[in-house]
């Protein structure tokens, strides 16, 4: 008699799918987080405001460093979504398994909060070295020739930052701040109407911890004390409202991303089951 194959995948799988899901959504929009960053940096250190809008900012950006200065930082980008989103969507879809029912009922709506908290904050943990590595790159072809840190790759990034900075320096500002069908059409939706909240709220956090990341310590002393700091001396040169630079591509990048993260999750789990589980 022949052995009966697995009704789900295994737990290694699901980590995987869900890096390589995370990744593939990257790749797609990592010219909205070049300038997203590249307008959240625009006015720091004292320097003259350089770009009017994100528009502007992306043209300069192709005018300067071509089409693969959108690119530059992939390779950061990749590692953060193998080391984040693997570790967060791997470690949620493993607690909410083993926190069901014995008949297969999905936890409650608080448990299901606690649960994707905690994962959220271990991928964040997981995964803000290439996420400070990902800022410093994409701030690099701003900066004059004789100020650029020159990093080769996300990997040369990381070991230069240990070696020059200290291992600590990888973890900065690690704190954690009826109409619709379930389908691909609710999720865009609802991701679309979701992000605008969430980029609105999050942005000043955002600027704060993008500068910090991006900060060089001269003489000694570290360019910013703490986010506040930095939030004070946006408001004091930079103006109020500069608080939500690069809110436009931060909000382009923020729902599609997450919408093409689970199209790509589900096409492989799909895949899977039907290649291999036979389902």
């Amino acid at each position: 008699m022949a052995a009966e194959r697995p009704q789900s995948s295994p737990k290694a799988i699901k980590f995987l799918f869900g890096g390589l899901a995370g990744m593939g959504a990257t790749v797609v929009v990592q010219p909205l987080d070049l300038v997203k960053n590249r307008m959240q940096l625009s006015g720091a250190g004292g320097r003259s405001k350089e770009f009017r809008s994100s528009a502007h900012a992306l043209q300069s950006v192709l005018k300067h460093e071509g089409i693969r200065g959108l690119y530059c930082s992939l390779s950061a980008g990749l590692l953060r979504q193998a080391t984040y989103t693997t570790t967060r969507l791997g470690i949620y879809t493993v607690l909410l398994e083993r926190l069901a029912a014995p008949d297969g009922t999905p936890p409650g709506f608080l448990t299901k909060a606690a649960v994707g908290m905690t994962a959220g904050a271990t991928g964040a943990f997981v995964g803000t070295p290439a996420e400070v590595a990902l800022i410093r790159m994409t701030s690099d072809g701003r900066l004059p020739p004789a100020e650029r840190r020159g990093y080769r790759n996300v990997f040369d990034a990381l070991v230069r930052i240990v070696r020059e900075e200290g291992v600590l320096t990888l973890w900065r500002v690690n704190l954690p701040p009826g109409y619709f069908r379930d389908d691909i059409l609710c999720h865009f939706c609802a991701s679309m109407i979701s992000g605008l909240v969430t980029t609105a709220a999050s942005m000043p956090v955002d600027i704060a911890k993008t500068r910090i990341q991006n900060m060089r310590t001269i003489d000694g002393v570290p360019e910013y004390r703490n986010g506040l700091d930095v939030l004070l001396k946006v408001i004091r040169h930079e103006g109020f409202f500069s608080l939500w630079k690069g809110f436009t591509p931060y909000y382009a990048r923020l729902g599609p991303h997450t919408v093409l993260t689970f199209i790509f999750l589900e096409q492989m789990n799909a895949a899977y089951k039907r290649l291999v589980l036979r389902a």
